[in-house]
């Protein structure tokens, strides 16, 4: 039987490439690096890599973002098939896009250094290799779409973070702005979080109260889903 799909099926070349998401004052980044082959040698573009024999499709996915961040155990989730005829001009490659959200404290500059890479706001992106640029424009759509029904944004925040922060997030991954009071009963009415005795210092006088998730609780969201409705938070609607 392998023998016959050996003559009758078509091989292309199978890839993994990676729309690694971060968060860092207020804005929405993406993890690029500098391509260091032919063809778009010294271009930037995301993390790729090819799947190797033996492994699924996620393992090549973790071990192509381990080797981007150095980070294990990042939340990612497989995005779409990218198969056009020409979008590699070398061979034929078809590509399999995931999305990745990366804590802001735990980035390894190290690694970062060492891959050429480098954070860029999701609004001012460099030109870029391949088709890419459709790569992040489908995920970051993603990203916005399931951001109203799972609490997966919170992927992207430190251990603790104020309401304030939590809120600037949700802004920067929507690009646009939400009412202070409806988006804090929002999020408040989850069960979501844990406040702390504890409050953020040198921002203001009073400063505001950290929090953190209660685990349970967001495994339990991440599964059941949930109703944020962040349309009726946006100011101007």
């Amino acid at each position: 039987m392998s023998n016959l799909y050996y003559e009758s099926a078509y091989r292309p070349l199978l890839a993994l490439d990676c729309v690694i998401f971060g968060y860092e004052k207020g804005t929405l980044k993406v993890l690029l690096s500098r391509r260091k082959q032919d063809p778009y040698k010294g271009a930037w573009g995301l993390a790729t890599g090819f799947l190797h024999a033996g492994e699924s499709l996620d393992e090549a996915a973790s071990r192509v973002l381990k080797k981007q961040t150095g980070l294990d155990n990042i939340y990612m989730e497989q995005l779409s098939i990218f198969g056009e005829v020409d979008r590699d001009p070398t061979d034929r490659v078809v590509s399999i896009v995931y999305y990745a959200l990366v804590k802001a404290d735990l980035y390894d500059q190290a690694v970062l250094e060492d891959k050429q890479a480098a954070w860029f706001p999701i609004t001012d992106l460099p030109r870029l290799m391949f088709d890419h640029e459709d790569m992040i424009q489908k995920s970051w759509g993603k990203l916005r779409r399931k951001s109203r029904y799972q609490p997966i944004g919170f992927e992207l925040l430190a251990e603790k973070f104020t309401l304030p922060e939590l809120q600037s997030l949700y802004e920067a991954i929507h690009q646009k702005q939400f009412d202070k009071r409806n988006f804090r009963k929002k999020i408040l009415a989850t069960n979501l979080l844990i406040k702390l005795d504890e409050k953020q210092k040198g921002v203001s006088k009073k400063g505001a109260y950290y929090y953190t998730f209660i685990p349970d609780k967001y495994d339990e969201l991440v599964q059941a889903g949930f109703n944020f409705e962040l349309k009726s938070m946006a100011f101007g609607q």
